[in-house]
């Protein structure tokens, strides 16, 4: 018999014990491969089918990681409109409810927790008690699943226009101080040259694309050793299956920044596809590893939005 969004919210809205841990990396690894499996990326989305990123309807606060992967695929299957979310309690907090017979959406949230013998030891011995690492699961529901919320609520932003020079995007770009050369044949970014090459804007088919692969290769940026010092780009070079999970942090944080810019998501390294199924259903930390890093490094970037006038008005008075 289906469960009511209500009772079944009230199973999946609390705390998990430790040993969960492992059914829940099992039980996200396998949605992910599923989606990879049916020839769809979870972090490309249509245009159409809300491809903002997720937020808390009542904080306001962007959800990350594999959260991001998880609410879009639910917001593609449940073809909402809006990608603001509520939980079971926050949707009566805002003075509405869940609509019976709703279903909601379970993501998770990593915490750490002592152990009490663990607390003893620690105390006899002297040293630092050692916490546990464990996965939380918790239910969501879209905002277009509820009914009776009050006004003022986080909503999604307006879309933006996309002329030939997208210039929110071009001064996020300059913002970062990161350097870009502007033609050639191919897009990449050196380690040890510490530059993007990316071909001139007529090379593209559209503003969206180019401005898509520049970010794709900022994120690999990012990695560099005086930056986020990310493994998978220092290991870059050393196995096929490295670059794959380096380029699969690169694929999902670009889609993370055009989500927040208003950007059409695209695939950039679609030929890594298998390598990503066969990392996936080799070690189900892995989505949740990449997510990770994707979030890490998508608001690395993102975090020079403030400068971003300013790198605007910069240009306007080189010009």
């Amino acid at each position: 018999m289906r469960q009511t969004g209500q009772r079944r919210a009230r199973r999946e809205g609390g705390s998990q014990p430790p040993t969960d841990r492992a059914n829940l990396y099992d039980e996200v690894t396998r949605r992910m491969v599923a989606e990879l499996e049916a020839g769809r990326f979870p972090w490309v989305q249509p245009w159409d089918a809300s491809p903002n990123l997720p937020r808390n309807a009542l904080t306001g606060r962007r959800y990350s990681g594999v959260n991001v992967l998880l609410l879009w695929a639910a917001g593609i299957e449940g073809a909402f409109a809006s990608a603001s979310w509520l939980t079971f309690r926050q949707a009566l907090e805002a003075g509405g409810n869940v609509r019976k017979g709703e279903r909601g959406t379970t993501v998770v949230y990593a915490d750490r927790f002592v152990p009490d013998a663990e607390k003893a030891r620690a105390q006899q011995s002297g040293e630092d008690a050692r916490a546990i690492p464990f996965l939380k699961r918790f239910t969501l529901f879209n905002v277009a699943q509820c009914e009776g919320l009050r006004e003022g609520l986080a909503t999604d932003p307006p879309p933006r226009p996309e002329p030939e020079i997208i210039p929110h995007a071009e001064a996020l770009v300059a913002a970062t101080g990161a350097e870009v050369r502007i033609g050639g044949g191919e897009a990449y970014y050196t380690q040890q040259g510490d530059y993007v090459a990316v071909p001139t804007r007529a090379a593209f088919a559209d503003a969206n694309d180019f401005y898509d692969t520049i970010f794709h290769e900022i994120s690999h940026w990012t990695g560099h050793p005086k930056r986020l010092a990310r493994d998978t780009l220092r290991d870059y070079n050393k196995t096929i299956a490295s670059r794959a999970r380096e380029e699969l942090c690169a694929e999902i944080s670009t889609s993370y920044i055009g989500a927040a810019l208003g950007l059409v998501p695209t695939v950039r390294h679609a030929d890594y596809a298998g390598h990503w199924l066969a990392i996936l259903r080799e070690d189900n930390r892995a989505i949740f590893r990449a997510a990770s890093q994707a979030s890490k490094a998508a608001d690395y970037i993102l975090a020079y939005e403030d400068a971003a006038p300013v790198a605007v008005e910069a240009g306007r008075a080189a010009a």
